[in-house]
């Protein structure tokens, strides 16, 4: 069931097409990532389902229904461009924050309190913004961005600044929210994350979308049959029509192969003639990662 749709979204500014035509379908309960290098549209398209600019055509639907001025409640929004008040204290900060997104004053001060203790950080209640350091800036802004417990959370380059036992807390934290059956919008650079984290992507590259769909079965169509074979023994000196050797290692009393699968050829082929001569310790396929498909389809010359 589709918790956000975006359909046929055009804006441009001035001579500029920011987004050509772009249409985007976001499952409930999944963390979906939206790709795409600087000046692409992502920001463009973030800020129409934030509704913070409109488009010049197209719509944005949320549970079914064309979006209205109130959605933005329930929505928590990390914008890349952070902002926080630098004079005010830690508590008070989260508090005004909460109060302006719905909370009354109590539920303010209880939830705040939850995300002190949960973060380990109530000790910095009192201090003012301005004397944390880059990274607990950023868990204060994660705080106030998820305090009001939306449905939709659209979050833009979450990890920037945070050191790597802050990310892993951080991605701890948006599983968790999508245990609970929350949607989460990952705009970001780290393909790492969108591997470890993201369920379906849209990838936008010059205003349009140019791939979109299951991020295992994306990794997948993008295979070149390449894989990693480790053997018994001292020496590998097998030649086949069924794969081409990449590259080849020894390590003490086993071999490392790197093998790519000729056309023509299965993998059952390729193991069952492998197993005829040598004792196959693993075989093991290398898909490419989300990085090499994004450089690959970025870096493709425009039609």
């Amino acid at each position: 069931m589709l918790y956000l749709e975006t359909q046929d979204i055009v804006k441009q500014y001035g001579d500029y097409t920011a987004l050509n035509g772009v249409s985007v379908q976001v499952p409930r309960g999944c963390i979906y990532g939206l790709l795409g290098p600087n000046g692409a549209g992502k920001s463009s398209l973030i800020r129409i389902i934030n509704r913070i600019t409109a488009p010049d055509r197209g719509k944005v639907f949320i549970n079914g229904r064309e979006s209205e001025a109130d959605d933005v409640f329930n929505i928590g929004y990390l914008p890349e461009e952070r902002g926080l008040y630098k004079k005010m204290k830690v508590g008070e900060h989260i508090i005004f924050l909460a109060r302006l997104r719905g909370l009354t004053k109590e539920q303010a001060h209880e939830k705040t309190q939850y995300w002190l203790k949960k973060f380990d950080i109530a000790s910095w209640e009192n201090k003012k913004v301005e004397e944390l350091s880059k990274g607990m800036q950023q868990k204060i802004q994660f705080i106030t961005t998820v305090i009001h417990e939306p449905d939709l959370y659209i979050l833009d380059e979450p990890f920037s600044g945070f050191d790597p036992v802050n990310a892993e807390l951080l991605k701890n934290e948006l599983l968790e929210l999508k245990a609970k059956g929350k949607t989460i919008i990952l705009s970001t650079h780290n393909m790492e994350s969108v591997e470890a984290l993201c369920d379906e992507i849209s990838l936008i590259n010059k205003s349009k979308v140019v791939l979109q769909g299951n991020v295992k079965e994306i990794r997948a169509q993008y295979r070149k049959h390449i894989f990693r074979l480790t053997i018994a023994g001292e020496s590998f000196d097998m030649k086949s029509s069924h794969f081409t050797i990449l590259s080849q290692s020894q390590d003490k009393d086993s071999i490392e192969l790197r093998i790519q699968r000729n056309d023509g050829a299965s993998n059952s082929e390729l193991l069952k003639e492998v197993t005829s001569k040598y004792e196959v310790i693993s075989f093991e396929e290398e898909l490419p990662s989300m990085n090499d498909i994004f450089i690959q389809i970025v870096s493709k010359p425009a039609p």
